[in-house]
């Protein structure tokens, strides 16, 4: 797979005011991306960058329900067209993903968003079970 080009509807969670990324392939770690932004983030972060976990690969089970102004403020009419990804935060005692905050890009367009889902009982800090 190669390097998507993404904008997002509205700058990711601490990537203020980025909203222009490119989602690369871990090279060796099938359905793990790095999401880079090329520019200078609010905190003064240059070149920031998030590990996003495809969730189809890893998370088959994850199914969380967008309202339909979600879905149509990235232009997504059919759920076949979403590219579903959780935001991963490795760290020494293991991986943890946030099921409560996904990124959902429409992959026809290339147009994404951070959501948080609301009324759904999801964990900010779900740990990844290790295969």
């Amino acid at each position: 797979m190669s390097n998507i080009p993404l904008t997002f509807t509205v700058a990711p969670f601490g990537l203020e005011p980025l909203v222009s990324f490119t989602l690369v392939p871990v090279a060796g770690a099938n359905g793990l991306f790095t999401l880079v932004g090329a520019g200078v983030t609010a905190s003064g972060a240059t070149d920031p960058r998030l590990f996003l976990l495809d969730a189809a690969s890893h998370l088959p089970s994850y199914a969380p329900s967008l309202s339909d102004a979600q879905a149509a403020s990235i232009g997504l009419a059919d759920p076949a067209d979403a590219m579903l990804l959780v935001v991963a935060n490795p760290g020494a005692a293991g991986t943890t993903v946030n099921l409560l905050a996904p990124v959902v890009v429409n992959a026809r367009t290339g147009v994404g968003a951070q959501f948080i889902l609301e009324d759904q009982d999801l964990p900010l800090r779900a740990e990844l079970a290790r295969r």
